[in-house]
Formats: C-alpha cells, structure tokens, sequence
C-alpha cells in the first residue's frame, strides 16, 4: 500500500487537473453557444444559394459554368479538409481525419492524384504526415470565422480546377446534429453533383422558373456560382467550430467527472493507509506498556 505522503501527492494533483478541465468546460459552454448561433445564422443563406444555384443548373441556359461540367476520367483530386486547431475535443478530429484517410487511399488505390487545402492545424499536420501534397492552408484562425481569410486559399483550389488541373474538388468537415453528436462528411464541391443539388418539393415550386440574365448570362452566374462555394466552405467552417465547442464541453465535463471519482478513490486508499498507521501506533503502544 502506498504511504500517506505519496497518496496526498497524487490527491492534489488530480485536484489541480480537475480544476483546469471545469474551467475548461465552462469556457467552452460559452463558446459553444456563440458558435451554434453564428452556425444557425449561417444556415438560410446557404440553403437559399444552394435553392437558386440548383435550379440554375437545371434551366438549361446559354452559358454553361466549368463548375457545372463533370469530367472523365478523373485523374486528380482536390480535397478542402476543415479541422480544428487545437486538440481536447473528443474524437472530433479523428473521425474525420479516419473517414478522410479512407477515401484518399481509395483514390490512391485507383490511381488518382491527391491535392489539398487544409484549414485546421490538425488536418494540416495529418495531410504532412502521410505525405500529401497541401496547395495552401489555413490555421489559427481563432474562434470567429472571416470570409475574407478563407477566400484565398480555396480559391487556389479553384483555379486548379478551372484551369483543369484537377477534375474534381471535395469538401470534408463535421456537421453539427446536436450537442452530442458530431457527423463527419465528405461531400462533393465541384463540378456540383446531385447531393449538393438536392432540392424539396415546395423548394421547386419557389424557384421553378427560368431567369432573364443582364447584361449576359455569364457575369451573372460566374458571380452566383463563387458565392455558392463561398457560401459552403464558410458553412462547413462554422459547423466544424460549433461541432468542436460542443465535443470540447462534452470531453472536458467527461474528464472532470473522472478526476471525480478518480479523487473518491485516492481518498478512501489515504483513509486505509491513515487508519493502518493509527493501528500500527496504538499496537505498539500497547505492546510497549505490556512490556513493561
């Protein structure tokens, strides 16, 4: 059994890391809330784009958009990989970084080159380990997302593609369900597929009818198709940081709880130790006076 000095040790320890795992939790139940409202508040904007952008695509104008033109066969792959810059949030990261790390051997096994952009030091310091070639990159960008920080490096990727460097382009984040759930997904970003195009009945009535462009076609739906991009990565951004908040309060409260119990237990084993000494003392107090 351990001595009374090495369990008080440990005991205030714990202590200490508890302490830090509370404060923890709470700074992130705050964030958490800030970064659900700005996620939500993001949320109709992109749901009316993707509307308009869909039926767009489906009105057979004049002017076709690269962005709208699927290509075969693919030979190269850009992937946006969007993570968290710093880590204690559960198995946020590594969810999406496994599901990521799936897909890209899939593509390898097929032959198909990989490039991408990573916002996020964790996806970063993964794509370098394993060796993939990073186009550009985004980190520390705080608690706040800004549009204008992260215009730049998507749209390397997005001149690769209109150039015709890369034939597709794929956006991996974690979607926000709730507090205690966080879904990986790995959509497709251009040329735009029938996922991104999904559209409800009443979405169709709304928006079911063909556009007069002016000037032209093309200005117009060059301007609409940047903002649609635009409008995703900065979704999936703002999802991804709800999505950390929330696994970060949730992992912190986890810990804070075990260092709980884990303190419970170091107690009642200081206890047995305290009460064996106070035995061994009275022992050999009694068998002194005996003796005597």
């Amino acid at each position: 059994m351990p001595g009374m000095k090495e369990v008080r040790v440990k005991i205030k320890s714990v202590q200490n890391t508890r302490k830090i795992t509370k404060a923890m939790e709470m700074v992130a139940a705050s964030k958490m809330r800030k970064a659900q409202e700005r996620m939500r508040a993001a949320r109709p904007y992109a749901e009316k784009v993707r509307a308009i952008t869909t039926n767009l695509s489906r009105a057979n104008p004049e002017y076709s958009h690269p962005f709208l033109v699927a290509r075969a066969p693919v030979r190269k792959v850009g992937v946006i990989i969007v993570t968290t810059d710093k880590g204690l949030c559960g198995g946020l990261n590594t969810n999406i970084l496994r599901l990521l790390t799936q897909r890209i051997k899939d593509w390898q096994t097929a032959g198909v080159a990989v490039s991408a952009c990573a916002i996020g030091n964790k996806g970063l310091q993964l794509l370098n380990r394993i060796g993939i070639d990073v186009a550009s990159q985004l980190v520390q960008m705080g608690d706040k997302p800004h549009l204008d920080k992260l215009v730049g490096p998507v749209k390397v990727l997005l001149d690769a593609y209109e150039r015709g460097e890369l034939d597709e382009i794929h956006l991996a984040y974690s979607r926000f369900v709730n507090t205690m759930k966080q879904e990986p997904t790995l959509e497709q970003l251009v040329p735009l597929s029938d996922a991104n195009m999904r559209t409800t009945e009443a979405e169709r009535k709304e928006y079911g009818w063909d556009y007069i462009y002016e000037p032209d076609a093309k200005p117009v739906i060059d301007a609409l198709l940047v903002r649609y991009i635009e409008a995703l990565v900065y979704q999936a951004v703002t999802e991804n940081m709800a999505c950390e908040q929330s696994a970060r309060m949730v992992a912190m409260k986890s810990a804070s709880d075990n260092a709980k119990t884990v303190i419970s237990e170091l107690q009642l084993v200081y206890n047995k130790s305290r009460q064996a000494a106070i035995t061994k003392e009275l022992s050999e107090i009694v068998g002194g006076a005996a003796a005597v």
